[in-house]
């Protein structure tokens, strides 16, 4: 943990460089995937690394389910939303100002999130 929260997210330039600096980085395949992904997501103002990598990780998803995910070229896809959504929190992490309680409740929120874009699916 590096005490200071993860800075503010600009044109996904930030997220990728959180991405790269990785101390097991994602094969290079994963990553090329990770890194469109995450250029290819608006931005919300102030959108934290967290908020960011979940928006990514989630708009892949709804896009893999609204097309019926059910191709074997579609699992890249799915590893990587998956991934996002683990280094969203692995960011959370190192955010010193959210506690222990508030990153529960974001975690429960993502959980409520992903399972509706199933429901919907």
């Amino acid at each position: 943990m590096t005490g200071e929260p993860p800075p503010v997210v600009g044109q996904g330039a930030t997220l990728v460089a959180w991405l790269d600096r990785r101390a097991e980085p994602a094969p290079a395949s994963l990553h090329s995937r990770l890194v469109d992904a995450v250029r290819a997501t608006p931005l919300g103002d102030g959108d934290s690394l967290l908020e960011h990598s979940l928006r990514t990780g989630e708009r892949l998803l709804s896009r893999l389910l609204e097309h019926g995910c059910g191709a074997r070229a579609d699992a890249s896809d799915l590893l990587a939303a998956d991934a996002l959504v683990t280094y969203a929190f692995e960011a959370a992490s190192e955010d010193a100002s959210l506690t222990p309680a508030a990153m529960a409740e974001r975690a429960a929120s993502a959980m409520r999130s992903i399972a509706a874009r199933g429901d919907r699916a």
